[in-house]
């Protein structure tokens, strides 16, 4: 487990690869995908969050979610002051809020 830094882009280099992957997929408690992250553009810094979470806890509870938050640094403060503009970090700070755990699956390219 890394110790997040202050600074996104920081915490990013102590990622691992996210090389031969296509997706994301969040799965609720029914088997249904709530959700997805692409490896693309403009989404790779959660990508790689999600997949580090998957790799070090399994599952996106809320300790995950928690350490997530820290892992998107700065990010987050504006996804609390700006809801909706970071769906990614808005699914954390929901569920450390108590919202429902979901699994992680990768999906290969």
């Amino acid at each position: 487990m890394i110790q997040p830094t202050a600074s996104f882009k920081d915490n990013l280099q102590l990622l691992p690869s996210i090389d031969g992957l296509a997706r994301i997929d969040l799965v609720d408690d029914a088997g249904i995908v709530v959700a997805s992250i692409e490896n693309q553009a403009g989404k790779q810094g959660s990508f790689r969050v999600y997949q580090y979470l998957l790799q070090v806890f399994g599952a996106l509870d809320a300790k995950a979610a928690a350490h997530g938050l820290d892992v998107f640094a700065e990010h987050t403060a504006d996804a609390k002051n700006r809801p909706g503009a970071h769906p990614n970090i808005d699914r954390l700070i929901e569920i450390v809020d108590d919202a429902a755990p979901l699994t992680i699956k990768l999906i290969a390219a």
